[in-house]
């Protein structure tokens, strides 16, 4: 969600993933608009090569794994904002980074179970979930804010910046928002949903999916391109 926007809003982005596991195939289509995709495998140098190698033309990388994987990986942020001067560094986790639970896996809907959101929006006999995955949204929608207000820092007063989230914070802020009736769940017709999608079509196929949750007359409103298939591109900038 963070990379797409960038993508949005003109940036260059490659994902790079691992050749295996595949990712699934709709969740890489839902999250690729803009993006351009290559697979490398950091456990061969070669490989881990031309990774340095784009991290010395890059402005911006994000990171998705847990911390310690990260270390196993070259990939500590400490350790690339000291070694790529003026690269800022986004990480996302599912719970944080510091204390014991900063190396548990975990993903939108554990995250919405452990915070209590589940409890809130369930019933007497059940655990109940939000109507989205708005976690990952929402956290992926500050992360790139983030990151667009590290780079402009960099632009004035220089240095390497880190900016980190995490899903489990996102939760803690959505439960200590006001709720009542303003906040009750509402259906759409089908006049109000058909303006709120839009469809791509690309190598990847055909894919119809929400429009951005950002847009101003003044910017962007569409991406530029559709997402391309999973490992499609080489591993390199394309300009």
């Amino acid at each position: 969600m963070a990379t797409r926007t960038l993508a949005l809003l003109g940036a260059e982005v490659l994902r790079i993933d691992p050749p295996e596991p595949a990712e699934l195939g709709w969740q890489h289509l839902e999250g690729g608009p803009g993006k351009r995709s290559a697979l490398l495998d950091l456990g061969r140098e070669a490989d881990a090569a031309r990774l340095r190698a784009l991290l010395e033309g890059a402005d911006v990388v994000v990171l998705g794994y847990r911390p310690a994987a990260l270390g196993r990986l070259g990939l500590d942020p400490d350790d690339l904002t000291a070694r790529y001067q003026g690269l800022v560094v986004a990480q996302l986790s599912a719970w944080g980074t510091e204390g014991a639970a900063r190396e548990r896996g975990g993903f939108d809907s554990l995250v919405q179970a452990q915070s209590g959101i589940a409890l809130v929006e369930g019933g007497p006999d059940a655990p109940g979930a939000l109507p989205a995955q708005a976690l990952d949204h929402a956290t992926g929608y500050l992360l790139a804010a983030s990151v667009t207000t590290a780079l402009e820092h960099r632009a004035v007063r220089g240095g390497s910046w880190i900016a980190r989230m995490s899903l489990r914070r996102t939760a803690a802020e959505l439960l200590g928002m006001p709720r009542g009736l303003a906040t009750a769940r509402r259906g759409l017709d089908d006049a109000r949903r058909s303006a709120l999608a839009m469809t791509l079509v690309g190598e990847a196929g055909s894919q119809r999916l929400a429009v951005p949750a950002i847009a101003s007359p003044m910017g962007p409103v569409r991406w530029r391109a559709p997402a391309r298939p999973w490992g499609a591109d080489r591993a390199e900038w394309a300009s």
